[in-house]
């Protein structure tokens, strides 16, 4: 069923079309959201008409003033970057990310500016310095909830005119979201699958650090997949961030093209996962479905289940052996795809040392074939789409007496298991995420914007305080041998800190660290990995599920020590 579908003209051709007439020697400076080679193409088209023109990035305009504009040679960068009362002090600073990094060996220093909307930047060259002004066009507008938002717009110079100018990009988030709120929902669950098929003429634009790239397609689909769940828990009088919403499966699918967009309404996917077969320590990539049902029949165990809302299953085994026990878990967010592999390997090990425990490595399997079909447009984007069940909610927040579907399998494990330690294995974006029409920094997620390393959430009951303490420095102290991931660590930490501040985490051997009482989950303490994982492959993959499965393997011998003095209280 087709909702809405719209054609916007392309704002380069609109821009040619508009000055095509002008006299000959005309100015023109635009910020556009479309890649660098289409830009140029359009300031060759404009001065072959006699106008000369320059026209730049709308989104992340201070980087791409380093990559296309800033005279090479410089030895020192002096960035003073926009504050303005509509946005969080350091939104501007975030938007140089990771200008630090990219500019290496020349020093960068950032402070925070007087100009609500330019960059102040001072280079300097052997020979002397050069001063530059950076534009940065945004827009002060309104969010749902009515509190004002600053999101970078589009924006043209022209004559004596300097004002905000429509862009295709933004017509298609917009035409989006209206096309939905004039829709007639009824109860939620509002759909089986809300489709968003968007195309864009832009390309994503690799950068010489990391998994970096200028992507306005996955920036795209990140800003229409969380205005949507906002907008729908608005509809339920829900929260802005409520976990409990179950809209359905909202899938913006971005590919590359004239500017169009279908919003339509299908029903669920029911496939599996394809993929070839590959050697579990070293896998480059995410495992087929069959693949993981496999490993987990040859570990033997007890089998158990659970349903999920596109009749897919939820697999689990449980491993009768020695020691305390603990429950391993992963794929809850299953575009976090190294946790999967991570907790896999550690079964196999597991079981071989005779360790008691039970194994549900992917805990969402509608979320992980929808991650599967969309990486086969856009293998490097981050796809926060996949990342919460069919039902659209985040499993672990489902309560009784809802079906549980999904979170029935954790029950089950915590039954058999008897087990006071639950190792729940996640990851997050390995590059910048953003949402650049609204307001930029992803909202209720600010905190996952910049990559900062692999670290760990320990959350205990009250009581168990001293005991998770002494498990996460050990856990930490055990990763501290490995030294790749040391050194990413570092490495990450420090950039994080230049363009973000803080971490705001506790260091522990290294390590950031979150210790603290959490009575959500009845399993007394619960170690939640966080790697930065999301859109990597190849020899990284493998140091990212490398990580994982040495972070089980090392909490399960650290509890088999702690146990003893736990608290007496099993589950409550």
């Amino acid at each position: 069923m087709i909702l809405h579908q719209a054609n916007p003209p392309r704002t380069l051709d609109a821009l040619v079309a508009r000055f095509s007439d002008a006299p000959a020697g005309t100015r023109v400076e635009a910020w556009t959201f479309d890649d660098r080679a289409a830009r140029r193409r359009t300031e060759g088209a404009l001065a072959t008409r006699g106008i000369t023109a320059r026209i730049r990035s709308a989104y992340k305009p201070v980087v791409s003033f380093f990559l296309e504009e800033a005279r090479p040679g410089f030895t020192a960068a002096r960035i003073a970057y926009p504050v303005h009362p509509a946005a969080i002090p350091n939104r501007f600073l975030l938007e140089s990310y990771p200008l630090a990094a990219l500019l290496a060996p020349a020093a960068v220093s950032f402070t925070a500016g007087t100009c609500t909307d330019l960059y102040d930047i001072t280079l300097t060259y052997p020979e002397g310095t050069e001063t530059h002004r950076v534009f940065a066009p945004n827009r002060e507008h309104p969010d749902l909830e009515g509190a004002p938002m600053l999101s970078p717009c589009g924006w043209l110079i022209a004559g004596d005119q300097s004002a905000p100018m429509p862009t295709d990009y933004e017509a298609l988030f917009h035409g989006a979201m209206e096309a939905v709120a004039a829709h007639d929902w009824g109860q939620e669950p509002y759909f089986e699958e809300l489709n968003l098929a968007v195309t864009i003429p832009a390309d994503d634009e690799a950068l010489n650090h990391d998994d970096e790239a200028l992507s306005l397609r996955e920036a795209l689909h990140e800003d229409l997949y969380f205005s949507l769940l906002e907008y729908f828990g608005q509809l339920s009088g829900r929260p802005v961030g409520d976990r409990h919403l179950q809209p359905g499966q909202i899938v913006p699918e971005i590919t590359q093209g004239p500017p169009g967009l279908t919003v339509s309404l299908r029903p669920l996917a029911t496939g599996d996962r394809m993929g070839a077969h590959q050697v579990l320590d070293n896998t480059t990539a995410p495992p087929a479905a069959a693949q993981i049902r496999d490993e987990l029949a040859a570990l033997g165990g007890t089998r158990f289940t659970a349903p999920t809302r596109a009749g897919r299953e939820v697999e689990a085994r449980h491993i009768s052996g020695d020691g305390a026990p603990v429950m391993i878990s992963a794929g809850q967010h299953p575009n976090e795809t190294s946790a999967i592999v991570g907790a896999l390997r550690a079964g196999r090990v597991l079981k071989e040392r005779g360790a008691s425990f039970t194994l549900s490595p992917l805990e969402n399997p509608d979320g992980y074939a929808l991650h599967g079909r969309l990486v086969a447009d856009n293998p490097r984007h981050m796809h926060h789409a996949a990342r919460y069940t069919a039902f659209g909610d985040d499993l672990e927040y489902r309560q009784a007496p809802s079906a549980l579907y999904e979170n029935a399998i954790r029950q089950q494990a915590e039954t058999l298991s008897r087990a006071q330690l639950h190792i729940n294995l996640h990851g997050y974006p390995a590059h910048e995420w953003t949402r650049p029409l609204s307001g930029y920094v992803p909202r209720g997620f600010a905190m996952w914007t910049l990559p900062k390393g692999f670290f760990l959430v320990m959350r205990h009951h009250e009581g168990w305080a001293d005991i998770a303490r002494a498990l996460t420095e050990a856990v930490t102290a055990d990763l501290a041998r490995n030294t790749e991931l040391m050194e990413m660590n570092a490495r990450q930490i420090a950039l994080y800190a230049t363009h973000a501040g803080e971490t705001g985490f506790e260091m522990v051997n290294g390590f950031p660290c979150y210790i603290g009482p959490d009575p959500r989950h009845r399993v007394p303490l619960t170690l939640i990995t966080e790697y930065p994982d999301e859109t990597i492959y190849g020899p990284a993959f493998i140091r990212a599920h490398e990580a994982q499965m040495q972070t089980v393997l090392a909490a399960q011998a650290a509890w088999q020590g702690l146990a003893a003095s736990a608290p007496s209280a099993l589950l409550v």
